[in-house]
């Protein structure tokens, strides 16, 4: 029975399942954004945010914890030096799953699990052109005056020609 137990297995062994996550948190932390199962991403989910939490704080010791999770120096040293400084004031919620639909081999649910921060899509970058453009939210319909600053604009531009 499985009472009180929330992991998904995905069909493998505890030893097998580790290797597993440990290894599609290598790739995310490489890659940025990685494609897999629904599954597996939201395992991985569950995996590796209490990693780069952890990496938020530059010790020794909070570095040794994310290696023995790891088990790759590569993606330790990118974890510390590229994802933590960008994920320093995010209280959490570090990756995001997106659906992508079916396999076609095995109609299995696809997904694409990747880092909120680096996608440049979704995120505004800060500096000068991003505050240069501030919209004005209004509820009036604003065609009629529209309409009467380009009657305007139009004779005094017919007048500046003809002259």
């Amino acid at each position: 029975m499985r009472h009180g137990n929330k992991n998904n297995a995905l069909g493998r062994k505890k030893a097998h399942r580790d290797a597993l996550l440990s290894n599609l948190a290598v790739s995310l932390i490489s890659h940025k954004r990685i494609e897999t199962t629904l599954a597996k991403a939201r395992a991985l989910r569950r995996f590796v945010e209490p990693i780069i939490t952890r990496s938020k704080s530059d010790s020794t010791h909070s570095r040794r914890m994310v290696f023995a999770d790891l088990q790759s120096k590569e993606a330790t040293t990118a974890l510390f030096r590229d994802v933590a400084p960008k994920v320093a004031e995010r209280a959490g919620g570090y990756t995001r799953i997106i659906k992508l639909g079916n396999r076609l081999g095995d109609a299995a649910e696809m997904a694409m699990i990747e880092l909120v921060d680096f996608n440049t899509i979704y995120t505004k970058e800060k500096g000068a052109g991003a505050e240069a453009k501030k919209t004005r939210r209004s509820r009036r319909s604003s065609g009629a005056k529209k309409a009467e600053g380009s009657a305007d604009a139009k004779p005094e531009a017919g007048e500046a020609k003809s002259e």
